[in-house]
């Protein structure tokens, strides 16, 4: 790819625009090519056991990373995708290493970039920048999860991190929707709304 010749590459992928609860994570991650990462991967692919193993991998032998979370209450104003863009627009200010082209992946570019960027269909695939981005989010995003299970119990985030499995959807029935729902999505947004006869 042209873009490699750039000796500064950043990586950005996400973490929770599927599910019905928590935060939207972004990371951005700068590879060192002298420091390569074997296993790296689209965090999908990868076992937990093995995204926990390249996680602190990938902090330690990157040549700079940021991870930020935005909010329930963002991911309300702007709509998860007006979320999603504006955590990497901050992930990639976040970096310690001013990037000279950013490799952001899905089909959309946020506006306002600190760098040159480019849109990547599946780029957690086929770069190693957005693999190990992707690892940072998910692996971030997890542990968000596991302590929001604690201030909000009976949910089972820790086990199915927000998104709709049969367990959440189970326990949003019986309990209703907790702060950390996002109110815009279905089927929260049905719990909410007055019956009409």
């Amino acid at each position: 790819m042209s873009g490699l010749r750039f000796r500064r590459v950043a990586g950005v992928d996400e973490a929770g625009r599927g599910p019905l609860a928590g935060p939207v994570v972004v990371a951005a991650v700068i590879l060192d090519p002298r420091r390569p990462i074997d296993g790296l991967a689209d965090s999908k692919v990868l076992s937990e056991a093995q995204r926990d193993e390249l996680a602190p991998r990938i902090r330690a032998q990157a040549l700079a990373w940021s991870v930020v979370a935005v909010d329930i209450d963002e991911i309300e104003r702007l709509n998860i995708l007006g979320a999603t863009l504006v955590g990497m627009e901050r992930a990639l200010r976040a970096l310690q290493a001013a990037p000279a082209l950013a490799l952001i992946d899905g089909n959309r570019l946020p506006k306002n970039l600190p760098c040159r960027a480019r849109a990547i269909v599946d780029g957690d695939a086929t770069e190693p920048a957005i693999g190990a981005a992707s690892i940072l989010a998910k692996t971030e995003r997890d542990r968000i999860m596991r302590e929001l299970d604690g201030a909000h119990p009976g949910y089972g985030f820790a086990r199915h991190k927000g998104y709709s499995t049969p367990e959440h959807l189970g326990a949003l029935e019986r309990l209703g929707p907790c702060p950390i729902h996002r109110r815009g999505f279905e089927p929260v947004r049905r719990l909410l709304e007055p019956e009409l006869f």
